[in-house]
């Protein structure tokens, strides 16, 4: 393992447990995580990760904030009743002081805004400090921008059906074609 990592060294590979019901972005992660030296295991929801834990408790987790079905604030406590000393790292695109707070009273080792790269992700899981004034960004996105991210996350989950997304988020299909014809908005 490289020293850059700043994981513990040992006889086994540390194991990861990443969260996260977006495929796209575990699947990267879980790549970039490999070759940094971890042994990951991937779940797409609390429910499915809670199972792999039981099966093969991680080193360290990194958890979804929002997914469908229990958050990654329920998953966490059931994670650290299975090992307290489990590092865990919250990764969320909602990100607010108050889930922050939350996250780290639950027993996280740290809280990341999306988009986080697999180095931004390996240094949370390590670092002993937790600054919760940084852990949310200056100028957070719009509600605007976070309406635009979550209809283009709805709409991959739907392959691109437009139908099948505007009953997902409830709204009438011409509404939906509209708000995709406009160029996305800023952070």
């Amino acid at each position: 393992m490289s020293d850059e990592s700043n994981l513990p060294e040992g006889e086994e590979q540390p194991h990861l447990l990443l969260v996260d019901d977006d495929p796209t972005f575990t699947r990267v992660m879980a790549r970039a995580m490999t070759s940094r030296g971890l042994r990951v295991s991937i779940a797409g929801s609390a429910e499915e990760g809670l199972a792999l834990a039981e099966q093969d408790v991680p080193d360290y987790a990194v958890l979804d904030l929002k997914m469908e079905g229990d958050s990654g604030l329920v998953l966490l406590p059931k994670l650290l009743a299975l090992d307290p000393e489990m590092r865990v790292v919250i990764l969320t695109g909602y990100s607010s002081i108050a889930t922050a707070v939350e996250a780290i009273k639950r027993g996280a080792a740290n809280y990341l805004c999306k988009p986080a790269d697999a180095d931004d992700v390996l240094t949370a899981l390590v670092s002993e400090h937790v600054d919760i004034e940084s852990l949310v960004p200056e100028n957070p996105m719009s509600v605007d921008r976070l309406q635009w991210e979550h209809i283009q996350r709805v709409l991959a989950e739907h392959d691109g059906n437009i139908s099948a997304t505007a009953r997902a988020l409830g709204m009438h299909r011409r509404t939906l074609q509209r708000k995709l014809q406009k160029r996305p908005v800023r952070r």
